[in-house]
Formats: structure tokens, sequence, C-alpha cells
């Protein structure tokens, strides 16, 4: 089982709107006993929450369900249990590195989710609490999520 978990600061923001269009392509790609998907906070300040309304509203737009999904901190056993830690921006990467110094090893390949998009290559995901713009990360974590896709069949055969 490919396990991929989807951080941002906060997790109700980006990282479950990133697990939701991602989950909903696997779904589509009828990859779903191969690919469990989740999503997490650097930060604990939501834990347990639902998602942003914004990020409802536009998952909503698009007909992607979010039902389920609550906002929760990254572990430690985290680096252990998933195969992909995908991070939306710079910051998210060192904190992650913060909250676990002492993990000599780990399983999971830590990327940028930007980084599978040509079009946004080496760019962070903007943070729409901040920028209110929920329709420009969705453009972005949509594009990403597709070519996401695209690596782990190649990378994995499936």
């Amino acid at each position: 089982m490919i396990k991929v978990l989807f951080v941002c600061l906060g997790n109700i923001c980006r990282s479950p709107m990133a697990e939701a269009v991602f989950r909903h392509k696997v779904h589509e790609a009828d990859l779903e006993a191969n690919i469990f998907t989740d999503s997490a906070g650097t930060g604990d300040w939501h834990i347990g929450h639902r998602p942003h309304q914004g990020t409802r509203n536009i998952l909503d737009v698009y007909g992607i369900d979010h039902v389920g999904i609550t906002a929760r901190q990254i572990m430690a056993n985290d680096f252990m249990e998933f195969t992909y830690i995908i991070a939306m921006d710079d910051s998210n990467i060192n904190n992650m590195q913060e909250l676990v110094p002492a993990l000599d090893e780990h399983r999971a390949v830590i990327h940028k989710l930007l980084a599978f998009a040509p079009n946004y290559a080496h760019r962070d995901v903007p943070d729409p609490y901040y920028t209110g713009n929920f329709q420009e990360v969705y453009e972005m974590i949509e594009e990403s999520c597709e070519h996401l896709l695209t690596h782990i069949r190649e990378t994995e055969g499936l």
C-alpha cells in the first residue's frame, strides 16, 4: 500500500484540499486499493476541526468529497508509516524537520507539492487562510495532484 500524506501549517486549508483532490483522482483511477491518502498540519491549533469553509466551498464547486476530513498534527511515526510526505511550502518542510530532529531513518520521501507541476515548479502553495484566494490554490493543487499521481504510478508500477 502506497501512503501519501499532505502537510501544511494548520491542516484546515491547503493540505485537506490536496487530500480531497488527490483522493478523488485516486478513486477515478480505480487505485483506492493501492493508495491511501491523508493530511496533517505542523501546528496543533486546529486539531479535530473540519477544513476551512473556503476549502469546503471550493471542493463543493468541483464536486469533490471532503466528508470525514479533520485536522490533525503530524507525528513522528508518520515518517515511518507514509511513503510520500507532500509539503505545501518550505516552511512546512522546516517545521517538520524541527518536529522530528532525532529521526535518523524514515520511510517517507518528502517533496513540495508544486515540484510535480511544470507550471509551478519551485514555488510554494500560498496559504488561502491569509490570501483568501481558494480558487488559485485549488488550481495549483489540482494540477500538481494530477502529476503526483502520474509520478506515483510510474515510480511504484501501478
